[in-house]
């Protein structure tokens, strides 16, 4: 078992075969950390790297066995206001005011596997031998509360998860004022920090910048992950490359505000925090009352950032998503959203996904539109039922129709959502996050519903149960198009204000969990604005998410390029639209727009009647080679080759597990003048494999020795002027049989 307490020592030692986590029980009962890196070999006691001792101005916690200062201590789950003046991880608020706490050691076990801690989302294993947990029992006294620290280290992967629960048994009530999932302390602080941050159209962009003394941080008070900043950041050394160096990840599975932030005190140790933004975040407890945290995945790499992400993807993959359509192929979609918009009836619909079969697509989504009186984004939000007007024998009709045609059919909802004009404000316009005498902030003409009440998440459950049950519907998008303003709940108490942004986030995966149970064969992709709530908190429930509303080819090799450094190529939403694009303008070749697309969960938002012949020729082997190739796409190793960030060219690379077969890509933004050769070089392939590599029908045999150390010359003359800007290919890598 990779866990072993030292009793003598009083220090626990998580490891497997990659990585080593190392606690201990210190002399004033509460916990700090020693060691969390590369695998070390176990002993009886790592007192050594115990570093404390009284410093100029340092407060003395306690002298036995000796003397501790938690301002220079590396702890396991700090608290401010002892000794220690750096961020913790932890504030609580007793009725006589004091914020003081103190929790200490009182037990723990150790057990194979892994617990859920629903109704959250988190990790899971399908068998005990995959995992081994730590549970830490520690107590404060005087509040007379537990807090209990869970560790769960994976066996195969250097992944460790983090959560903690809060168990009240006090008289008197304590209120959570930060609550945080998990902290580490780092011994220096020679990293610099990665995040994932943009806007709407742009997310997820590479960031990367070493750290200073003070505060780093990540964060989201939107009341969702947002477009903004995503719930990860890493720390890696400032040497550390794609494929070689060390790089720390922390990911947070969860969909509402968050905060992540990296703290470097005057003696150069490195702490990071990460779990509910405590700035909009109030949590009481009663006697019998418990709160329990979202997961912190935690993920160490010595072989660089490619190695962290490619943990992050099979973990996520495959123990994370779940259901009927984890493991299985996705289908080719058309989504008519930027075909038509939301002026389109039957007729339109039918006629556009008729060529769609005709090219081999497999899935027709119906967008906004379709519902209530909606025609514009000004009315009907809230009213599921069909517009019978658009279309005359409902979605049921519809559905009929569009599997008679040989394809399966999806609908656009966004259910989060509502317009005052429609009948369900209408009926209750107390169901909206407003406050009192306060303006109602509109953002696309619409409000949110108080999803922290559980009367308006049935009310809207029992709207869509109806549609979708009484339909042919195998695919679902759930959209989520604002952030949160006036978040006040009228059905709260004015001391439970504080929970509402929580509580309408539980409200958000309750409606997921009902409909999964109800439709668990149902294909869900999130999506809100795009990539706005893209996170480890929603991929539970929908096991792919739509990346970005900038459909874009150019512009997407950086949004899929950042994605890909946490979630897997399965999870992203990418489709071919219409050129000029729609959200910039730009004209790209359709070979480009279909070789970006391919790495993700792949489909179109065009109407492929616009298209001529020769396109329609370009669109079906588009489709016959994802339908040859997606199932080595989504599950195989992902490697990013060229940085978007860096230059005027983008590579990345997929191999299968056995390493038999790949896929590279190559995307040029801007054609040079004169230019050179292309020496293009690949990783994951086996060294002494002879391989047959295809490039635009001209087939070669080459080592994997030689693909990966020598990489492969390419005449950008031949296989790139004649497209000129915006240029791509694709490379075919297949094992020569004998």
């Amino acid at each position: 078992m990779p866990i072993i307490y030292h009793e003598q020592a009083k220090q626990f030692h998580l490891y497997n075969q990659s990585m080593s986590y190392i606690i201990q029980i210190m002399g004033n009962g509460q916990l700090g950390n020693l060691y969390y890196g590369k695998r070390i070999t176990d002993r009886e006691s790592f007192a050594y790297l115990f570093e404390t001792g009284e410093r100029p101005h340092a407060a003395i916690s306690c002298t036995e066995p000796v003397s501790l200062c938690l301002q220079y201590t590396k702890q396991e789950y700090p608290a401010y206001g002892t000794g220690d003046y750096r961020y913790g991880a932890c504030v609580i608020k007793q009725e006589n005011g004091s914020r003081i706490v103190n929790f200490t050691y009182e037990s723990h076990s150790i057990y194979r596997g892994k617990q859920p801690i629903e109704p959250l989302p988190a990790t899971y294993v399908e068998d005990e031998k995959e995992a081994d947990s730590l549970e830490i029992k520690l107590h404060d006294e005087v509040m007379d509360t537990d807090l209990i620290l869970t560790y769960t280290i994976f066996e195969e992967m250097p992944a460790l998860t983090r959560n903690a629960r809060f168990d009240h048994h006090g008289k008197e009530k304590i209120i959570l004022m930060a609550a945080m999932s998990g902290a580490v302390d780092l011994p220096d602080c020679d990293y610099e920090m990665i995040r994932l941050s943009g806007a709407w159209s742009r997310e997820r962009y590479l960031k990367r910048g070493p750290l200073e003394q003070g505060i780093q941080s990540v964060y989201s008070m939107r009341g969702i992950s947002s477009a903004e900043h995503n719930p990860f950041l890493a720390l890696a050394r400032k040497e550390t490359t794609e494929s070689s160096g060390e790089v720390y990840g922390f990911s947070l599975v969860y969909s509402g505000n968050f905060l992540g932030q990296a703290e470097v005190c005057s003696h150069d140790m490195t702490r990071v925090l990460m779990g509910i933004h405590p700035d909009t975040f109030e949590w009481p407890l009663k006697a019998g009352e418990s709160f329990q945290t979202p997961e912190l995945v935690m993920v160490y790499s010595e072989n660089g950032l490619s190695f962290m992400s490619q943990v992050y993807h099979r973990l996520y993959r495959s123990r994370l998503a779940r259901g009927y359509w984890r493991d299985r192929e996705r289908p080719v979609l058309l989504n008519n959203w930027e075909a038509t918009y939301m002026d389109f009836n039957e007729e339109k619909i039918l006629a556009i996904a008729k060529k769609a079969k005709e090219t081999g697509v497999e899935l027709f989504v119906l967008d906004d539109g379709w519902f209530g009186e909606r025609s514009d984004d000004h009315r009907s939000l809230g009213d599921w039922y069909a517009n019978k007007e658009k279309l005359p024998g409902g979605i049921s009709g519809l559905s009929e129709k569009i599997e008679a045609l040989g394809l399966k059919f999806g609908l656009w909802i966004e259910p989060e959502m509502v317009n005052k004009n429609s009948r369900f404000y209408r009926a209750h316009p107390d169901w909206i996050l407003s406050a009192p005498g306060r303006y109602e902030t509109p953002s696309r003409q619409q409000h949110v519903l108080d999803f922290s009440r559980k009367e308006v998440v049935y009310a809207v459950y029992e709207m869509l149960k109806e549609v979708i049950g009484n339909a042919k519907i195998s695919y679902i998008k759930w959209d989520m198009n604002r952030y949160l303003t006036e978040c006040y709940s009228r059905g709260t108490s004015p001391d439970r204000q504080g929970m509402v942004m929580h509580k309408y986030i539980m409200g958000v995966y309750d409606l997921y969990a009902r409909l999964i149970q109800d439709f668990p064969e149902i294909l869900f992709e999130s999506c809100a604005s795009g990539g706005a709530r893209f996170d480890p908190g929603m991929l539970y429930f929908a096991p792919q998410a739509w990346c970005s509303d900038n459909t874009d080819a150019i512009d997407r090799l950086k949004i899929q390029y950042g994605t890909s450094m946490v979630y897997p190529v399965s999870s992203i939403g990418a489709h071919i639209s219409a050129v000029p694009n729609h959200q910039i303008n730009r004209v790209t070749p359709l070979e480009s727009r279909g070789n970006a697309a391919i790495f993700g969960a792949f489909g179109y938002e065009l109407d492929l009647n616009q298209l001529g012949t020769e396109e329609i020729g370009l669109v079906k082997q588009q489709i016959a080679c994802y339908k040859e190739n997606r199932r080595l796409l989504h599950q195989g190793t992902f490697y990013r080759l060229k940085s978007p960030f860096e230059g005027n060219d983008t590579a990345w690379l997929v191999v299968s597990e056995k390493k038999d077969r790949a896929i590279a890509a190559y995307y040029q933004i801007l054609n040079p003048a004169n230019a050179g050769w292309l020496r293009l070089k690949l990783q994951g392939l086996c060294e002494d494999m002879l391989y047959q590599v295809s490039l635009s029908g001209e087939t070669g045999e080459y080592y994997g020795s030689e693909l990966m150390y020598a990489g492969l010359p390419i005449d950008r003359g031949r296989f790139l002027k004649e497209t000129g800007d915006f240029a791509s290919f694709l490379l075919f890598i297949n094992k020569k049989e004998k």
